[in-house]
């Protein structure tokens, strides 16, 4: 693993690398086939047009979120492309044992060599009774606060690395690098970068602390943002991954040849959004179900607070937002998330930003 396999490249015009941020959203009307359906054209789509890397997120409990599975989900994206990378973003790691991800992701690095990403995060993905059924305990923080012992374990499995005396000593990852040493053995040279996921300082900082690179929700968490990426920056310690801190972010945007549409479309996601906040999650609306809805004061001021960081509208207008995002945070590349009911236009978005920077077709 070297900082090349971390580092995106810069196509076109575009401030930073460019990548995807996919929750497999599912519309009202549609099923979850269609919404699978929809990534392969979106990974296949973003693939032919330079963006560097193509994420899933681990959610649970909600219907309107088709990736309770990331691994699954890649292996079938891996089927449909060759070159772009491809990662979580991210497993919830306090939701399953090391082992079980260092195996994961070690078969979809044989199956993809040299492009897979193992984002993690400590958060459930999902709300705490859901956590409780996935952790089968009730104590959820302890899952959380147990996070940095998580994920030492799981990069010493993924390295085959664990200490002479450790109870886990003879335990190997497979496929992993034990294979590079059985007699006859030939293992790939390559092992899927750890990045640390977050909203918060805390994740930040464990990233800078291990010189892993980190990629901040800024998409869930504006108010945070910029906070989190001082700290990562200035707590950074070089390591044999990266010499230099770097940072993505991922961030809500959704182009339209009619910003009328992009209005629409942001509406439904909005209500969609107001429902998961209030305990009921759904099937992302139509936005003709998002103009009839009668939204209290307190729901208008949150979409108005939510909709503040989702950048939408014509392409000039995303494109110029974009630019100015990564101006103010300093980001090393932008992961961009669509959030609407229609699935043309989440890839027609992605297509028009591609020609608004230049992207070429590969």
């Amino acid at each position: 693993m070297t900082a090349d396999e971390i580092r995106g490249t810069i196509h076109g015009t575009a401030p930073v690398p460019l990548s995807v941020l996919d929750l497999v959203t599912v519309g009202a009307g549609r099923t979850a086939t269609d919404a699978l359906r929809t990534s392969v054209d979106l990974a296949k789509l973003t693939e032919s047009r330079g963006f560097h890397r193509y994420w899933v997120a681990e959610h649970h409990s909600m219907p309107g979120v088709a990736s309770s599975s990331p691994a699954v989900i890649l292996a079938h994206l891996a089927a449909h492309t060759a070159r772009i990378r491809l990662g979580s973003g991210g497993v919830m790691l306090p939701n399953h044992a090391p082992l079980v991800i260092a195996e994961q992701f070690g078969t979809l690095e044989a199956m993809a060599p040299g492009r897979v990403d193992l984002g993690l995060g400590r958060a459930p993905g999902t709300d705490g009774a859901t956590a409780a059924a996935l952790r089968r305990s009730e104590r959820l923080n302890e899952g959380a606060d147990d996070f940095p012992e998580q994920l030492v374990e799981l990069t010493r499995f993924l390295d085959d690395d664990f200490p002479d005396g450790h109870p886990y000593r003879r335990i190997h990852a497979v496929p992993g690098p034990i294979q590079s040493t059985s007699p006859g053995g030939v293992q790939s040279p390559h092992r899927p970068p750890i990045w640390l996921l977050g909203s918060s300082g805390f994740s930040a900082r464990l990233a800078a602390t291990l010189g892993l690179p980190f990629a901040f929700a800024h998409h869930f968490s504006a108010q945070n943002t910029i906070p989190a990426l001082d700290l990562y920056r200035e707590s950074f310690r070089p390591s044999a991954v990266l010499k230099e801190p770097y940072a993505l972010i991922g961030v809500s945007a959704l182009a339209t040849d009619d910003e009328k549409d992009a209005r629409r479309q942001v509406l439904a996601a909005s209500l969609n959004m107001v429902r998961l906040r209030t305990g009921r999650p759904g099937l992302v609306p139509t936005p003709e179900e998002a103009e009839a809805y009668d939204f209290s004061p307190m729901e208008r001021d949150f979409i108005t607070s939510w909709n503040a960081n989702v950048i939408h509208g014509s392409v000039d207008e995303v494109r110029a937002g974009l630019d100015d995002l990564q101006k103010r945070t300093g980001a090393d590349e932008l992961m961009l998330t669509s959030h609407a009911h229609s699935a043309e236009l989440r890839l027609r978005s992605y297509e028009l930003i591609a020609d608004a920077y230049g992207l070429p077709a590969v």
